[in-house]
């Protein structure tokens, strides 16, 4: 087929499942400019140039022509969708609460909480021959580790869950939808989960505690180093999302692969010093994150022998780059102890993951703790049903059915 219908064809649920073939298609072309005149990367080492590129713009406002996912927001775009200087100043102030040099014990003081949350959720299904992953364990964790970290209280979770589907769904790039109701709806739900999250950080203001919603109205003592309100909003709706829904993601495609994989499974449970090693490769292999569709260049720029006009669409498929062959031997194959695995499952650059730690120890604390916790398990459905999104790829639900744990 013609490399201008990738995009569509990508984006196309039937492919969700396996996108692969697709991106194995893409890498042949190079740079594909597709019929709306955007254009997709594929290749392992294009992707990691325009990622520390400083004419490629994470500010959708920067198109040529927009694209009407921001039409009508009520919250100004959070660090994520702009550029320097005004995202590292946002960056830098989150990070305050976050990790180092200001909170260096943030996440790995969250190590002993985050297993007992992973055994208070596997002793949930103890007894039962079937579970979902997904409901019954890889949402549940990273929900309730980003509730703790920013002070949510975690009855409130039902309440923020519809508006995070709301806000993920208006990130869908699937061409040929009219994108103005998902756009609405998402707009909607992200003021309503910023008002309830400013409101929530205004109570704090007099009565801190360890949290980083308490941090964030605090700020810090020297000049500038406080978010505003606003800036409290925006800020705490994308850690809010970002903070579970990739990890739901990573830990589910990480469930599903080695239960293809039973050789690797096993040999994960029996040595699970290697499950560090393990999680890098599941970021290479199944990524959360397949691609980041809204780069804009700053000016008309080269990749590959194409040029890409300034102010046109630029889509780093981030998963194709993790299959390239000419960055990693063997690529489509699962290693689990695969060396020089520098993988682009976090993205790079100055828009490098904020979560990565997090999401890593989550990862490793649950795979674990699961692997140690199933006896015999198998994949009820192969392939599973998948989430709408192309951008957060992976399972809507992972049923497995399992022989009763031995311990």
């Amino acid at each position: 087929m013609s490399a201008d219908t990738l995009f569509r064809r990508i984006t196309d649920y039937a492919h969700r499942a396996d996108p692969y073939p697709l991106y194995a298609e893409l890498r042949e072309a190079g740079v594909a400019r597709q019929g709306d005149g955007s254009y997709l990367v594929g290749n392992y080492h294009d992707i990691a140039a325009l990622l520390h590129d400083p004419r490629i713009s994470s500010d959708r406002r920067n198109r040529a022509t927009p694209d009407g996912t921001g039409a009508g927001e009520d919250l100004p775009p959070s660090f994520i969708g702009l550029d320097d200087p005004e995202h590292h100043r946002l960056r830098g102030l989150a990070m305050r609460s976050f990790g180092p040099p200001h909170t260096p014990d943030r996440v790995d003081s969250l190590q002993g909480e985050m297993a007992r949350i992973v055994a208070d959720l596997l002793d949930g299904f103890r007894d039962r021959d079937r579970i979902d992953i997904v409901d019954d364990f890889a949402y549940p964790l990273p929900v309730t580790v980003i509730c703790r970290l920013l002070g949510v209280p975690t009855e409130d979770e039902p309440q923020f869950r519809g508006w995070s589907d709301a806000i993920v769904s208006g990130f869908d790039p699937t061409p040929g939808e009219d994108p103005a109701e998902r756009a609405r709806a998402a707009s909607e739900a992200r003021k309503a989960m910023g008002l309830y999250l400013g409101e929530l950080a205004e109570r704090r203001r007099g009565h801190p505690s360890d949290d980083m919603l308490s941090a964030f109205v605090t700020g810090g003592a020297e000049a500038g180093a406080s978010l505003t309100p606003l800036e409290i909003m925006t800020t705490s709706v994308l850690l809010l999302i970002a903070g579970h829904e990739t990890t739901v993601n990573l830990i589910t495609n990480g469930v599903l692969t080695l239960l293809r994989h039973p050789g690797q499974l096993a040999r994960l449970r029996d040595d699970p010093a290697l499950m560090p090693q393990a999680v890098e490769e599941l970021l290479r292999y199944e990524p959360p994150v397949q691609m980041l569709p809204q780069r804009t260049p700053l000016t008309d720029i080269e990749v590959a022998g194409v040029t890409v006009p300034k102010g046109s669409p630029l889509i780093l498929v981030l998963a194709s780059g993790n299959r390239d062959p000419k960055r990693f031997d063997d690529p489509d194959r699962f290693d689990p102890a695969r060396e020089d695995n520098q993988h682009l499952g976090f993205g790079g650059g100055i828009h490098s993951c904020f979560g990565a730690p997090l999401a890593r120890l989550e990862a490793q604390i649950a795979l674990t703790g699961l692997l140690r916790h199933l006896d015999g398990p198998r994949l009820v459905e192969d392939p599973p049903p998948y989430r709408s999104s192309p951008v957060l790829r992976g399972p809507r639900h992972l049923l497995v059915e399992r022989d009763r744990a031995g311990a």
